[in-house]
């Protein structure tokens, strides 16, 4: 008979869940993945729909485990509940109900909310059956008998003030000593309570926060006691922030973020709050080496990457109409990028470039409308021209983050030859090829290289066996 510590050993072995506890979350060099379900058309698969599958299959091994003996059951039941991952709200009512009986019963005993390290909570769409309060209780119960907790993901907008004060409440009373990763989405109106709820909890290393409109105009106008305030988060290592993001950074620009490595700055498609990047740049910036910026009005690159002299990764969006040097009659411009070469860079990632291939709904629409989407296109060029070694001496990736993109060059089975786009995927292809620069798609693969039918590929995880069983 083996002994419970190689057991222990072999279940964390074939549980397979290193990843799922790596405090990071995804950033803009995560690659997709091309996925078929069965006989349908090929998807592409986000890096969080990944770790997704994977604790699916992770629980559905350790479930396996501890229902082959008793022993395995003893030893097991550990590993069971180091990550909770719910997709349905019945899941959190029920599990807030079994700690709450085992507690009840066994004040002498660890609770199995002991071992949890990870809380995932997928979106999904609530039954009527159940109130916003239950779920809300649900989970702060649940938070509540998980003190070892290190990770925090709730993908599923946190619809009101109140339902994030209960959930934040409990995380700061029960978690903040351990808790190291949290993932939000909420609306703008909570942004007081989302200050002193990272106020509370002064040991993350990674946030990724995401802000829904305000209802109303002012409605983040009344910061109250949270208006610039000084908080310290001294080991906060990752932040990413999207949506309705201008007030948080104009705050977060007065904090003391020593360890910031990594930001993201997402607008998405609000452009009215367009938030003040380059001032908190020139607090934040000087040993930043991961920075993604995504937003419809332009930002300013070339002061942005004088702020952050320490970049190895940057990505911007290619749509964005900069200053520009050269002839356009000679077919020679480039916009202006940097104010001098930047040594460090070696990734750099562009979002937009919808124009650039005429392909998909908006390759249609071109047809109808070709003055924009030339102008677009043209934009996308002078971009791409300033990607070269002049600027960025040590340039070694240029990725195409856009997976609608690829999703429609798979469907077209590549760019458009009618719009200019084949020949614009060739000139740059060659260009970059020349100077030694590796031109990607979002799943890392050379750009233009589409999925075959006769390919095995990723296939969906048939989640039934999953839905179907008691969980936990």
């Amino acid at each position: 008979k083996l002994p419970a510590e190689l057991w222990n050993y072999i279940f964390d072995l074939a549980a397979d869940e290193d990843v799922i506890y790596q405090y990071g979350l995804p950033d803009f060099t995560a690659e997709h993945a091309w996925l078929k379900i069965f006989h349908s058309e090929w998807s592409l698969r986000a890096p969080q729909m990944a770790l997704d599958q994977l604790q699916r299959q992770s629980y559905i091994t350790k479930k396996a485990i501890i229902s082959t003996c008793k022993f395995w059951n003893h030893i097991g039941t550990e590993f069971l509940y180091r990550c909770l991952f719910f997709d349905r709200p019945a899941m959190l009512v029920t599990l807030a109900q079994r700690f709450a009986s085992f507690e009840s019963q066994h004040t002498n005993t660890v609770s199995p909310g002991w071992w949890t390290k990870r809380i995932h909570i997928r979106q999904y769409y609530s039954p009527n059956s159940l109130s916003q309060e239950t779920i809300d209780y649900a989970l702060a119960s649940i938070v509540k008998s998980c003190p070892n907790l290190e990770i925090f993901v709730v993908d599923w907008p946190l619809t009101t003030t109140l339902t994030f004060m209960r959930i934040a409440d409990s995380l700061a009373t029960y978690s903040h000593r351990n808790l190291r990763t949290i993932h939000w989405k909420v609306p703008c109106e909570t942004l007081p309570k989302v200050i002193w709820a990272l106020d509370s909890l002064p040991y993350l290393l990674s946030a990724n926060i995401s802000f829904k409109p305000p209802v109303t105009e002012d409605a983040i106008e009344h910061l109250g006691s949270a208006f610039d305030v000084h908080l310290t988060l001294r080991y906060l290592q990752q932040l990413f922030v999207e949506g309705h993001v201008g007030e948080f950074l104009e705050q977060a620009t007065g904090w003391s973020l020593p360890a910031l490595r990594s930001l993201s700055i997402d607008c998405g498609v609000n452009s009215h709050d367009q938030p003040d990047v380059a001032t908190f740049l020139t607090i934040h910036g000087g040993d930043l080496m991961f920075l993604n910026l995504n937003s419809i009005p332009p930002l300013d690159v070339r002061k942005i990457l004088d702020l952050c002299p320490s970049l190895i990764a940057f990505s911007f969006n290619a749509d964005w109409r900069l200053e520009q040097q050269g002839s356009i009659a000679m077919g020679t411009d480039q916009s202006l990028l940097v104010n001098r070469p930047h040594e460090g860079i070696r990734f750099i990632g562009l979002h937009g470039l919808q124009h650039a291939f005429g392909v998909g709904v908006v390759g249609e629409n071109a047809t109808r409308q070709p003055l924009p989407a030339r102008f677009i296109s043209r934009t996308n060029d002078s971009n791409v021209e300033a990607l070269n070694r002049s600027n960025f001496p040590n340039l070694q990736v240029v990725r195409c983050l856009n997976r609608t993109l690829l999703e429609d060059l798979n469907k077209a089975d590549g760019p458009s030859e009618a719009s200019g786009g084949l020949e614009r995927w060739d000139r740059w292809y060659n260009r970059f090829s020349n100077i030694g620069v590796r031109l990607e798609d979002c799943t890392g693969a050379l750009l233009g290289t589409l999925p075959q039918d006769n390919e095995d590929g990723d296939h969906e995880y048939d989640s039934d066996e999953y839905e179907d069983e008691e969980v936990y």
